[in-house]
């Protein structure tokens, strides 16, 4: 934890650093670069999340250093394009559980004891009989499906968490290491496919002797979007009560499928559950922030970096045990990117003007999908045509063993060249990568806009996404030597006489683990990572994909299929997993206004041609 001595030297380098005049021309000021580290990575900015106060001071910061080089807005009256994002869960005053024969006066049951909906959980009132379903898995690849010849359309269906024969090391399943069929949002996709109205979860305790009976706390960290069905855990002591009824346990139960591994239907005799889910999804508004430094023409070149972190590490904590315990200082991810976002606004309000103008986009929401640039590729300030390309600095401030990764060379037809003639003094090593305009930072989101893209990147380390990110662990020389090489870049790029072409790179193969879930079947979509209602956006399509043959382009919103309506990327994941290369889908969608359908013929990457 840092000092208060440290908090009140933090917050002297936040007065004094508005002042700062830029660097001596040509050159890179690694000591502003460090403090710059310093301020956005100390206590009084408690982490930047997404949709707090120390956000919105961050975003004040990087707005008065653009102000003070004299760099005006993007769109001339405001350094802030805000927009709308999930930000928190919390449970709403409607949560109803009870439970009894059919006719019969029901039980209740108290909420946080009992019973507790998941912070992903779909909102809606039901009164139906419920159904065992086991593991809740589908699995044709494992000759396995707890819902084979069971019918569940209409009903609550009640499931275990775990997976069958999770301590057998030569099981089809993974044994000790679970597959994706363990984890609960596809459980619930699952039971929503196969026509249950809920969904009651409940930790098979008695099998894991670690665990206690207990339900999870409601977390009110962003969970995956709902599956539009109530999900809601029980504790095991009620449903081994109505387990009893059949004659069995949860422990017997389990133990006989591991024996056998085929799923053993019960008979809950009338059991019927009345259940209210109500999960309120908080939303903020948060602002990127956007400056303009402008050139001889209506062309520019795009410099960005993602200012927000994780706050309190109530999201996406690698320290699950510090999570809104204490301050995810996020030094590395990303003051060190904004740091050097903000060394190119100083560095070049001192250069004469270029050819093109140079816009410096600060994104926040990154850490929750690339949603702040994302909203902003479908809300350009200045037209994405004009756009010559964007260079991306996400996590530069831990070089080791001198290696800077740069991604997307290949994106543009100029940008290798500009880059091998930019790194040509440094003292550091670039590996360099003709793809890497697909991927999980804000450069993505241009590329789906056909805007040739670097992504400037250190490499991850023991201390992502946690406490210790702390800005004493940032090599801030070997950073100014790196942002050197981005100046040059940047500077040819607003110069040279022409823009670089796009090239449309693909996207990397999918890991093994990642190719075997669902039998290799490839589509070819690729998702668009906003916020999206009501279906899977899709941002772009793999170039001689089944998508791409079956006419789908950017922008279209996959609704249907093979049959099963779609309302996230979820579903379409769950959907598609399903599939076996060969196999022919329809796929419904909406372009527009317009509900199109079309049909597609599944393959595997490898048949990629």
């Amino acid at each position: 934890m840092i000092s208060y001595s440290t908090r009140l030297f933090a917050a002297s380098v936040l007065s004094a650093s508005l002042c700062l005049a830029a660097p001596e021309k040509g050159k890179i000021s690694a000591m502003e670069y460090q403090n710059d580290v310093k301020t956005l990575a100390s206590e009084k900015f408690r982490g930047r999340g997404t949709g707090t106060p120390q956000l919105e001071q961050a975003a004040r910061f990087i707005a008065g250093r653009f102000k003070s080089l004299g760099i005006a807005p993007a769109d001339g009256k405001s350094y802030y394009q805000r927009f709308q994002v999930t930000t928190n869960a919390k449970l709403g005053k409607g949560n109803r559980f009870a439970y009894g024969e059919n006719g019969s006066k029901k039980t209740s049951a108290t909420l946080g004891q009992e019973f507790q909906p998941f912070n992903f959980s779909g909102n809606g009132r039901v009164t139906a009989p419920v159904v065992f379903a086991g593991y809740g898995i589908t699995a044709p690849e494992y000759d396995y499906d707890d819902y084979a010849g069971l019918d569940v359309k209409g009903k609550v269906v009640l499931l275990l968490r775990h997976e069958p024969q999770e301590f057998d090391e030569k099981s089809k399943f993974a044994g000790k290491v679970y597959t994706n069929h363990a984890q609960t949002q596809i459980k619930a996709v699952n039971a929503k496919f196969h026509g249950a109205v809920a969904v009651l979860y409940v930790n098979d305790a008695s099998n894991h002797p670690s665990d206690p009976d207990t339900l999870e706390k409601f977390s009110n960290r962003v969970g995956p979007n709902s599956p539009d069905v109530p999900f809601v855990q029980i504790r095991a002591e009620l449903a081994d009560k109505w387990l009893a009824a059949s004659g069995t346990s949860i422990r017997s139960w389990v133990e006989e499928v591991d024996k056998t591994l085929k799923p053993k239907h019960l008979d809950f005799k009338g059991l019927q559950v009345e259940l209210a889910a109500e999960v309120k999804r908080e939303q903020k508004n948060v602002p990127n922030v956007c400056g303009y430094l402008p050139g001889e023409t209506d062309e520019y070149v795009i410099l960005g970096a993602h200012y927000d972190h994780l706050g309190m590490g109530e999201q996406s904590s690698m320290a699950p045990d510090q999570a809104g315990k204490a301050i995810h200082f996020g030094a590395d991810d990303n003051a060190s990117g904004t740091a050097g976002l903000l060394e190119m606004a100083a560095y070049f309000a001192g250069q004469p003007k270029q050819k093109r103008g140079i816009l410096f986009l600060a994104f926040s929401g990154e850490e929750l999908g690339l949603i702040g640039s994302n909203y902003y590729v479908n809300n350009p300030i200045k037209p994405l045509d004009k756009a010559a390309a964007m260079i991306n600095m996400d996590m530069i401030g831990r070089i080791k063993d001198k290696r800077v990764f740069v991604g997307g060379t290949g994106t543009g037809d100029t940008l290798k060249a500009y880059l091998d003639e930019a790194k040509g003094k440094s003292a550091l090593n670039y590996d360099l990568s003709d793809q890497g305009g697909y991927g999980s930072s804000d450069h993505f989101s241009f590329t789906t806009k056909q805007v040739p893209v670097l992504f400037f990147f250190s490499g991850l380390h023991a201390d992502y996404h946690k406490p210790s990110d702390t800005w004493e662990k940032i090599d801030h020389e070997s950073a100014a030597d790196m942002l050197q090489v981005v100046a040059a870049v940047t500077g040819k790029l607003a110069s040279a006489a022409d823009r670089p072409k796009y090239i449309k790179t693909q996207a990397p193969q999918p890991t093994a683990t990642a190719s075997a879930a669902g039998g290799g079947a490839w589509f070819g979509s690729i998702p668009d990572m906003g916020e999206t209602k009501g279906g899977f956006r899709v941002s772009d399509v793999t170039k001689g994909s089944p998508a791409d043959e079956a006419g789908l382009k950017g922008g279209d919103l996959i609704v249907e299929f093979d049959g099963k309506a779609i309302s996230s990327l979820y579903d379409f994941t769950y959907a598609l997993r399903a599939k076996k290369p060969g196999d022919e889908v329809v796929v419904k969608y909406k372009r527009g206004a317009q509900v199109l359908e079309t049909k597609a013929k599944l393959r595997s990457r490898a048949q990629m041609r």
